[in-house]
């Protein structure tokens, strides 16, 4: 399974040995948007969830901290992201977080997509405590790299998606608030435009109050042709 360090603002750090991840979909507050979401989707002949919001099991190993993710083809991308992590004893972290999702599978069925690419972490985390009175006020955004220049493709806060607390709830009611849980948020929308696939994907949280970021940034590397 995946070992993930976090470093806290104070300096300590916290081992996680990853036991269970969970990739939130649909996850929007507004479940009004989420529902138009989907019939965009649909049009696109992504198949819609059975509820909403939805939750996907995703292998443990996928969950990494990595600077470079390896596709099989040009049709994959990220998704801006916040991340829970429970850490032994129960200690509840928020880091930032991209999905890479594989975008020709998606139209098979979801789940599968979230399974054939990493969840990646930053190596920074926050004590979810430090921050929950403010986390609306905490701002999610992405850019995407071609050929060396960068564009914003994902900005909002977290505002825009239900709450880690929502989560919480969930996994307590299932019995999945257990240390080296890793429950990935869902995302806020892309700007249209803007090419997602891209060489490389770049995620910050940001705390305005608290004057801090948690960034990651990884690059995205074609696998060789196949034999066969």
């Amino acid at each position: 399974m995946a070992v993930l360090t976090f470093e806290l603002p104070d300096g300590s750090t916290r081992e996680v040995d990853v036991v269970q991840v969970l990739n939130a979909g649909y996850a929007g507050r507004s479940q009004d948007d989420v529902a138009a979401h989907v019939a965009e989707l649909a049009e696109l002949g992504v198949p819609g969830p059975s509820v909403t919001p939805a939750l996907y099991p995703v292998s443990p190993y996928l969950a990494q901290q990595t600077e470079r993710v390896a596709v099989q083809h040009g049709r994959t991308s990220g998704e801006a992201e916040w991340a829970l992590v429970v850490a032994e004893g129960g200690e509840l972290l928020l880091t930032a977080a991209c999905d890479h999702t594989d975008r020709e599978l998606e139209v098979h069925g979801v789940a599968w997509s979230k399974n054939a690419g990493p969840d990646v972490l930053a190596r920074r985390a926050w004590r979810l405590a430090d921050v929950e009175s403010r986390l609306d006020e905490i701002t999610l955004r992405a850019w995407v790299g071609h050929a060396g220049a960068e564009t914003e493709i994902q900005t909002g806060t977290l505002a825009e998606l239900l709450t880690p607390g929502y989560w919480v709830d969930v996994l307590r009611s299932r019995g999945d608030l257990i240390p080296g849980t890793v429950l990935i948020s869902g995302t806020i929308p892309m700007a249209p435009g803007v090419d997602q696939f891209a060489d490389s994907w770049r995620v910050e949280l940001a705390d305005p109050a608290g004057g801090d970021v948690i960034g990651l940034a990884y690059d995205v590397r074609p696998m060789p042709e196949p034999i066969g």
